[in-house]
């Protein structure tokens, strides 16, 4: 007896929700909430790379090849990124954080910045706060020591932020003047220069870890202001309690929180942050 459209459905579903599992059980990454329809398709492209027919058999070549998990990641993540993403964002930063943060630490005889990009992608992120600090303290005429440590499980990202060349949909929220300063151009690239690049420390770090609370390049987290976008959308409680743990300990007194659109602190933390402004989702930790 042929089956049914919708038994065929379910069939399907129940063994990607399988594929899905292993993932969630190895890596921490739970995309279960995510569409069916969108899970199906994105997962389709490694049943198509690796040569398996069926979801059965893609499972079966996740167990025998480990590092499939990171490329199934890949597919999974949408890694959309640019320069200056939710360029507002960056505005209130470079105009209200920035000043507030200085003035604090002028007080305190502290001339040092440091910033966490967690889950960097491929470094627009970083390399955009980067750009804003070289603009602020030349502006400012301030000479601060600025750390900014940017950390990304997928490789393949990590290795285009570390070489620092982009397309023009990466660059296209970029203001003019910033464009001519700091990127040459040559094939249809757009060329960092190396008086930004060497401000940004990049490196692998899985958020999950368990035996490090900060990225071990930083050796002892005491961050400013933490970038945490887009990242705790992909977790679901459980693991963003995790995740949240692990970015309120990395903060220091009074340090930013910058979130994603999406995102905000979980229930457990909400009386431990306070909102900057209606508008965005940045919060600062509470001193005590």
């Amino acid at each position: 007896m042929l089956q049914s459209h919708c038994e065929m459905e379910e069939i399907s579903y129940n063994e990607i929700a399988i594929i899905l599992n292993l993932l969630k059980s190895k890596r921490g990454f739970d995309f279960t909430g995510n569409k069916h329809s969108m899970l199906e398709r994105r997962i389709k492209k490694r049943l198509l790379a690796t040569k398996t027919k069926t979801y059965k058999d893609y499972h079966l070549f996740i167990n025998e090849n480990p590092k499939e998990l990171d490329k199934l990641i890949d597919v999974l993540t949408i890694n959309v990124s640019s320069f200056f993403r939710d360029p507002i964002v960056f505005e209130y930063f470079s105009s209200k954080i920035l000043p507030t943060l200085v003035v604090e630490k002028l007080k305190k005889k502290d001339k040092s910045i440091r910033i966490w990009s967690a889950g960097c992608s491929s470094g627009e992120e970083p390399y955009s706060i980067a750009i804003e600090l070289k603009e602020y303290f030349k502006k400012e005429s301030l000479n601060f020591d600025v750390s900014i440590f940017a950390t990304e499980i997928d490789n393949k990202s990590l290795k285009t932020a570390i070489d620092g060349k982009y397309s023009y949909d990466r660059i296209k929220n970029i203001r003019v003047d910033y464009l001519n300063k700091y990127f040459n151009v040559k094939d249809d690239l757009y060329i960092l220069k190396n008086e930004i690049k060497k401000m940004v420390q990049f490196s692998f770090f899985d958020i999950l870890d368990k035996k490090y609370l900060v990225p071990p390049e930083s050796i002892f987290g005491d961050f400013d202001i933490v970038f945490c976008r887009n990242v705790l959308i992909y977790f679901d409680y459980n693991y963003q309690e995790i995740i949240f743990t692990k970015l309120y300990k990395s903060l220091n007194s009074k340090g930013y929180l910058i979130f994603g659109e999406a995102e905000a602190p979980i229930e457990k933390f909400i009386n431990e942050f306070n909102k900057e402004n209606a508008y965005f989702k940045i919060y600062r930790k509470n001193e005590y």
